[in-house]
């Protein structure tokens, strides 16, 4: 067979156990972020829609350490959307390993112009296999600081940042598999049809997690809508509610609200 006379060609991704976490596509968001100092003139830059560009920034503070961007409001020139100095080191740390990735390409390419053509397609599906994405809109990371076993159950707390935690009842078995330790790093899953709205402080509820935020977005339709959250220390968490609740709960954006979902419907995994 003919050799390969191609190039490869790649961009470089850096995933988490829920698909992406950094991309090409959200460093230039993050690139433009640091240009125009605002997420709309950022989302028009890369392009990207309004709420797609919120959205990735929402994820990716979720997913790191330290926030990456950070929202402004008020002040001589009005509110405004920055990088941290976190946030800076990131991209310049992925421009350079995108560099040093695309030098590896050029050195395989190199060495499969020398084999055969199918070599190529095995190695593209072998990566195809590899990548895995998550349908859960609330994709969180954290550090187990409690753990508990029961008879049945086995409970356990993550601690997201300073001033949040969750709790995840799972069962004995998937702890055992998952091998759990405190300490440990830890991912967790959250459906945003499983996150119920509260916005009264006195009101009891017997869900274990309970996180408080100021409402940045309402997503509205006729029949759901999608409302989310900014907590303390730059994550979000996202709940899908009825236009309905929307209106009898009177939330705005700007206003305080309280995300609140069940123990048992967190999902954790880890990296293998």
């Amino acid at each position: 067979m003919d050799s390969i006379l191609h190039r490869l060609r790649g961009k470089l991704e850096v995933d988490s156990e829920f698909g992406t976490f950094l991309g090409d596509t959200r460093i230039r968001l993050l690139e433009a972020i640091e240009q125009h100092g605002s997420i709309s003139q950022a989302a028009k830059a890369v392009p990207l829609s309004y709420k797609a560009a919120w959205d990735a920034v929402d994820a990716m503070n979720n997913l790191a350490d330290q926030a990456l961007v950070v929202r402004s409001t008020g002040g001589k020139h009005g509110g405004g959307t920055q990088l941290t100095d976190y946030g800076r080191k990131v991209v310049a740390l992925y421009r350079a390993l995108e560099a040093e990735y695309q030098a590896a390409l050029d050195r395989l390419t190199a060495s499969m112009n020398e084999g055969e053509a199918s070599d190529l397609k095995q190695f593209r599906q072998l990566l195809k296999r590899m990548s895995m994405k998550t349908s859960a809109r609330n994709q969180f990371a954290g550090h187990i600081v409690g753990l508990r076993a029961g008879q049945v159950d086995f409970e356990v707390r993550i601690k997201l940042d300073d001033d949040n935690e969750i709790v995840a009842v799972i069962t004995g078995d998937s702890a055992e598999n998952l091998g759990l330790s405190i300490g440990m790093e830890i991912n967790a899953l959250v459906k945003s049809s499983s996150v119920l709205l509260l916005n009264d402080p006195n009101l009891k509820t017997s869900a274990r997690n309970q996180l408080w935020g100021e409402i940045t977005r309402i997503h509205d339709s006729p029949v759901n809508s999608e409302v989310t959250l900014a907590m303390k220390g730059g994550k979000s968490v996202c709940a899908v509610v009825t236009h309905e609740s929307v209106e009898r709960l009177g939330l705005a954006v700007g206003e305080q609200a309280c995300a609140v979902f069940k123990a048992s419907a967190v999902i954790l995994c880890k990296y293998s």
